[in-house]
C-alpha cells in the first residue's frame, strides 16, 4: 500500500466534494413555484397564530368557564398565570395550523378547480373565470363552487385538526380545571375529576397527546370529532365564499384590475374570519365544553353529553366578541401575508 503524501489526503476530500452535484437554484425555483400555495399558506400560519393567540387563550376559557367579562378573564389569567397563561399551549396551534391550513389550502385549491370544472361541463358557465374577469360580481355559481370547495377542505382537515386542538384546548384550561373554585359551565367539580384534570398541568403539547391516550386510550384524541366534523366543514364553507366573493366585491367596487389589492385583502381577510365564527360559534361552544368534560374522566367513565346546540341562547355565545376579533385579526394578517408571498413566488424566474 502506498503512502498518502502530505496534502494528499486533502486533494483526495476536495475532489470527493467537489463531484457532489449542488441543488440547482432552478429547480429549486420550479419546486416553489409548483407548491406556492402550501409554502404561502405555513409561512402565513406561522405569523398569524401567534400574533394572535392570547385572544383564542381567552375565548377557550370564557366558553369553558364562568367569567364576569373579558377584562375579567384577562386580569384572573394575568394574576394566577401570568404573561404564561396566555399562550399556554401555544406549540400545538403553531404546529397544527400551520399542518391544517396547509393541508386545507392544498385542498381547497384542487376542489375548486374540480368544481369549476363540473360547472362549466354541466352549465356551460366556469366560476374562476368569471371572478377572474374585471368588474363582475359574485354570481350562484362561484358562491357555491367556493362553498363545495370549502366543505369538502373542512370536512378532510377534521381528522388531522382533531387531536391537535384537543391538547391546545387541554393546555389552555389545564390550570382551571383542576381549581376547586373555579365554576365551569357544564359538569360540577369533584375529588375525583380533579384528580384527573390536575395530571394535564403543565405538561407540553406531546406529554398532554400522550397523558390523554393514558386516560382515555387513543381514541380520547378524537373526542367530541361529530362536532368538530360540523364545525369545520360549515365553518370553512362560509369562510372560502365570504373571503372569495368579498374580494371580487370591493376589487369591482375600486375598480382594481388586480385581484390581489392589499385593501381588499385585509378587509375581505377580515370579513372571512368574524362571518365563519358568528354562524358556528355555538357548535364550537358546543364542542369546547363536551371536550373539556371529557379531559375529567378517565376510558369507560361516563361523560355528560355534548350541550344541545342552540343558535339563540346566550350561554352558547361567551366569548364570541372576543372570537371574532381575534379572528379578524388572524385573518387579516394571514390572508395578507399569503396573497404578498404567492405574489412574491409568482414573480420568481422560471
Amino acid at each position: 500500500m502506498m503512502p498518502v503524501r502530505p496534502g494528499q489526503r486533502d486533494g483526495i476530500q476536495h475532489d470527493h466534494l467537489a463531484n457532489i452535484p449542488e441543488a440547482n437554484p432552478y429547480q429549486q425555483r420550479r419546486w416553489v413555484k409548483r407548491y406556492r400555495t402550501e409554502v404561502a399558506a405555513s409561512l402565513s400560519s406561522i405569523l398569524s397564530t401567534f400574533a394572535a393567540f392570547p385572544l383564542d387563550s381567552v375565548k377557550t376559557r370564557m366558553q369553558t368557564y364562568k367569567y364576569d367579562s373579558f377584562t375579567d378573564c384577562i386580569r384572573h389569567t394575568y394574576k394566577t398565570e401570568k404573561w404564561r397563561g396566555f399562550f399556554r399551549g401555544v406549540t400545538a396551534p403553531m404546529a397544527s395550523v400551520t399542518l391544517v391550513r396547509t393541508i386545507s389550502f392544498s385542498v381547497y385549491q384542487r376542489s375548486k378547480y374540480t368544481y369549476a370544472a363540473w360547472f362549466k361541463r354541466n352549465f356551460g358557465v366556469d366560476p374562476l373565470v368569471h371572478v377572474n374577469t374585471p368588474g363582475t360580481y359574485p354570481t350562484f355559481s362561484t358562491v357555491a363552487c367556493f362553498g363545495a370547495a370549502g366543505a369538502t377542505a373542512g370536512s378532510f382537515i377534521t381528522l388531522v385538526a382533531c387531536p391537535f386542538e384537543l391538547t391546545k384546548l387541554s393546555a389552555q384550561v389545564s390550570v382551571l380545571m383542576a381549581d376547586r373554585n373555579r365554576t365551569s359551565v357544564s359538569e360540577p367539580a369533584t375529588g375525583r375529576t380533579i384528580a384527573v384534570a390536575s395530571s394535564y398541568q403543565n405538561k407540553g403539547t406531546f406529554k398532554t397527546a400522550k397523558n390523554i391516550v393514558k386516560h382515555r386510550g387513543f381514541m380520547g384524541l378524537y373526542s367530541g370529532f361529530n362536532l368538530h366534523l360540523l364545525r369545520d366543514t360549515l365553518g370553512t364553507a362560509i369562510y372560502f365564499m365570504t373571503y372569495e366573493s368579498s374580494k371580487q366585491i370591493l376589487t369591482t367596487y375600486r375598480r382594481d384590475k388586480s385581484p390581489t389589492n392589499p385593501f381588499a385583502v385585509v378587509i375581505a381577510g377580515g370579513l372571512c374570519g368574524v362571518a365563519s365564527w358568528a354562524l358556528i360559534y355555538p357548535i364550537d361552544s358546543a364542542k369546547s365544553i363536551y371536550q373539556r368534560n371529557c379531559l375529567t374522566h378517565c376510558k369507560g367513565e361516563r361523560v355528560e353529553k355534548a350541550p344541545k346546540i342552540q343558535f339563540f341562547n346566550k350561554r352558547m355565545y361567551r366569548g364570541l366578541g372576543v372570537s371574532m376579533g381575534r379572528s379578524c385579526v388572524v385573518n387579516s394578517i394571514f390572508f395578507s401575508a399569503f396573497e404578498f408571498i404567492k405574489k412574491q413566488i409568482n414573480a420568481l424566474e422560471d
